[in-house]
């Protein structure tokens, strides 16, 4: 599905390029042919799509692992990766740079990415000040998360003039200019998804409690902490370059353990897989449906989020 998905998004757009031919293109670059497409078309296809393609990728696979780890840590199915408060610190920090140099544009995704950290660290430090467990964290990331969202709406509200870019950031876009936002997001995203899958197992155990972890000779806040530390960097990593995008890391992970079982050895690298194909399609649609003109991606997910919510609920209410 996911090589499916990434081969339709290739050809999807203005510029009709036929798929016959770009295979014969793809082929001619792993061989060392005579490629069938002009200058042009070789540069709509390597540098306009195919960036936006592998970021798709890479935005969602990241936002739907770590929601699926955070679900782990907090055992709860409606675990997202932006409880701790990563979405509205990275609001925040691209609403700061929006209003004080929106001639930088390209500071936007470093003052996200740290926004994003730093929500997700005093959430952190603030849940250890209080106490220790899932449910201290869990409220330690509610309070930080409307503190910081109330800050950005205070600064917005003073810059009123700039309102219309930050909304149309938080609302997810994946807009490249060639390679360079896959490179920034390519490292972090990778390791941490490595990091994760290597946890798979020890989510697993965390499961059963944490006395029953303990008794194995596993460190349960030691495991969070590896996990949250991981998959907050990964979404973090997101979210700086494709803006804040809901849905992903709730949706697939759900749709995983339906198709394929709760273990998280399982489920984590599928989330890896179905997040990014999920996202890839979104985004054609995003970019399709009202061409030339292009709506923002986090619509797309959204409208499937919300249904999807529902038929989860009638199929809990079914088993009752």
């Amino acid at each position: 599905m996911l090589v499916l998905a990434a081969f339709s998004a290739l050809l999807l757009g203005v510029s009709n390029l036929g798929y016959q031919r770009v295979l014969q293109e793809i082929w001619s670059q792993v061989t060392g042919g005579v490629s069938p497409l002009s200058s042009r078309e070789a540069a709509i296809l390597w540098y306009l799509r195919a960036p936006r393609v592998v970021l798709a990728a890479l935005v969602g696979g990241a936002l739907a692992i770590s929601g699926a780890a955070f679900q782990g840590v907090f055992r709860n199915p409606l675990a997202d990766p932006y409880l701790l408060g990563a979405a509205a610190g990275a609001g925040l920090g691209a609403t700061i740079i929006v209003v004080s140099a929106p001639s930088w544009s390209i500071a936007l995704p470093l003052a996200a990415f740290v926004g994003a950290l730093g929500g997700v660290g005093l959430s952190w430090v603030l849940s250890q000040s209080a106490g220790s467990g899932p449910a201290t964290l869990l409220l330690a990331g509610v309070a930080v998360a409307s503190f910081l969202t109330a800050v950005q709406t205070f600064v917005q509200q003073a810059n009123i003039d700039t309102i219309q870019r930050i909304y149309s950031w938080m609302l997810g876009g994946l807009n490249t200019t060639g390679w360079r936002e896959v490179l920034l997001s390519l490292p972090y995203i990778a390791v941490t998804s490595v990091v994760l899958w290597l946890c798979g197992r020890l989510l697993d155990v965390l499961a059963v409690g944490d006395e029953e972890a303990a008794s194995l000779g596993i460190r349960p806040a030691r495991v969070r902490m590896v996990v949250l530390g991981a998959a907050s960097l990964a979404t973090a990593a997101a979210v700086s370059v494709g803006g804040l995008i809901g849905f992903v890391g709730i949706v697939v992970p759900h749709i995983v353990r339906l198709l394929a079982g709760a273990s998280y050895r399982i489920v984590l690298p599928l989330s890896l897989l179905g997040g990014a194909t999920f996202l890839i399609v979104a985004d054609e649609i995003a970019r399709t449906i009202l061409a030339p003109a292009e709506l923002p991606i986090g619509v797309i997910t959204a409208f499937t989020g919300a249904p999807f919510f529902l038929l989860v609920l009638r199929m809990n209410r079914a088993a009752r």
